[in-house]
């Protein structure tokens, strides 16, 4: 596997990114899109374990518009405030004109089979839902998703397979918003919807204090077999 930080060229400029590359040197790609924290370690290192399974990876930085590099931690709060800082001033619809320049150039990389794929935490799995409904990714993911609810109006545009885990005690994502997301799309039959009762947000987050090494398994199984289908 091969790990660089590398440029991508966007609609309104370049920004940084974050690529691994299968030992292989073939296979499909897949766009990690970032949590609130900016692609830090726990980007990286799900960028790596999608490169360890035969994709090409790239994570980009999508709040370089407000502040390029951002890697913070859960751990701090401090950290947090800037963190719900910088998502209370990102722009999704900028953001996910990043995603599509994140998809083309995946499909320019020399190996790469042309089928992209991208999956999203937290604002994230927001995003990832919005990549479902406005770019030409082949599949996307979403787990935890924040804000769902209030793009339900797009689902008439989803084109292509789209898969969200839901957390049943989402401290961000209330019951009620989960209801309205799960009525909202639940006559689509390319939405695959995974609903987790007991989890928190950020279950799948390994080292987050909502850490579920049993549910976070099953999410990413579920999500390893449904990018194997959709990408090959």
């Amino acid at each position: 596997m091969q790990r660089q930080d590398i440029t991508v060229t966007g609609p309104d400029g370049s920004f940084g990114a974050y690529l691994a590359t299968p030992a292989s040197g073939r296979g499909p790609g897949i766009v990690v899109i970032q949590e609130i924290f900016g692609i830090n370690q726990v980007m990286r290192d799900i960028t790596d374990h999608l490169a360890a399974r035969g994709f090409f990876a790239l994570c980009p930085d999508l709040f370089w518009r407000l502040e390029p590099g951002v890697q913070l931690t859960d751990k701090t709060d401090a950290e947090w405030q800037r963190a719900f800082d910088l998502m209370g001033r990102f722009n999704p619809d900028t953001g996910v004109a990043d995603i599509q320049a994140s998809i083309d150039h995946l499909r320019g990389l020399s190996g790469c089979t042309g089928k992209v794929g991208a999956v999203g935490y937290c604002l994230g799995g927001f995003l990832a839902y919005l990549t479902a409904t406005r770019t030409n990714a082949d599949a996307a993911v979403g787990y935890y998703g924040v804000n769902i609810q209030t793009r339900l109006d797009e689902a008439k545009k989803i084109k292509k397979p789209l898969m969200l885990h839901i957390a049943g005690k989402d401290e961000y994502v209330k019951p009620d918003a989960q209801k309205q997301i799960m009525d909202g799309l639940s006559g689509n039959p390319l939405v695959t919807v995974h609903h987790y009762p007991e989890m928190d947000h950020a279950f799948a987050r390994e080292g987050g204090a909502h850490f579920d090494k049993a549910c976070a398994e099953l999410a990413n199984g579920r999500t390893d077999t449904f990018f194997r289908t959709h990408l090959s």
